[in-house]
């Protein structure tokens, strides 16, 4: 598991990272807001514990600004702004948790675990299968490569939805056709071809290979 620790404090952040990484975890450490984001999305974290009360950028901006880029990161806000009113603005803001200073580590981890794993079934609920470290993600249709959305023109990403829904199988060149030029009578069977090749050579570095099996159609396949 990755964390990610947005704290200003000294002290409390290498007591924090200490503890985490004790029992197994990854801590990132950011202390300035200005750069939080920036980490933030760079490292993909699993969950993150953010102060409120930091240089350069608050806290609550951060987790503003995180949540309108579309980070859906977890989030426990932990700062000594304990009332009713402080938490309840954290929580609108797109906190997931809210704990006040000073707080127990063991409660802070069993915390921290709790939101990962729900956090872990939605997005399995969400996405089909991860192949090659790929999956389609069910609401958008796009397909993403460990955890980053992959840059496909659209008949690139249709044939690629039809052929990860069954990986390893061949898929008839003609039924590959009707997927990705729906209703385009004008256009030559053979088309179907380039738009192999093209998505051939965007998913090399994925560890899948898209195999064409003449008389047959196309599948994908594991290089290693």
């Amino acid at each position: 598991m990755k964390l990610l620790l947005i704290e200003d404090n000294a002290t409390m952040q290498t007591t924090l990272r200490r503890s985490f990484e004790r029992r197994g975890m990854q801590v990132l450490g950011c202390e300035d807001g200005a750069r939080a984001l920036a980490l933030w999305q760079a490292s993909l974290p699993d969950a993150v514990l953010l102060d409120l009360s930091l240089p350069g950028v608050d806290g609550l901006e951060v987790l503003s600004q995180a949540r309108a880029a579309g980070l859906s990161t977890p989030v426990i806000v932990l700062t000594a702004r304990g009332t009713v009113g402080d938490r309840i603005l954290g929580l609108n803001t797109g906190a997931d948790d809210y704990m006040p200073k000073p707080f127990d580590l063991d409660e802070l981890e069993a915390r921290v675990r709790a939101l990962v794993r729900r956090s872990g079934n939605a997005d399995q609920a969400a996405r089909g299968p991860v192949w090659c470290g790929m999956h389609v993600e069910k609401d958008s249709g796009a397909v993403y490569f460990d955890g980053r959305p992959m840059e496909l023109a659209p008949r690139e990403l249709a044939l690629l939805q039809a052929l990860l829904g069954k990986p390893g199988h061949a898929i008839a060149k003609e039924r590959l056709f009707e997927l990705v030029f729906p209703g385009e009578s004008q256009v030559q069977p053979e088309a179907i071809e380039v738009v192999a090749y093209r998505l051939r050579k965007k998913i090399a570095h994925t560890g899948a290979q898209l195999v064409t099996l003449r008389g047959l159609g196309y599948l994908l396949k594991a290089t290693a």
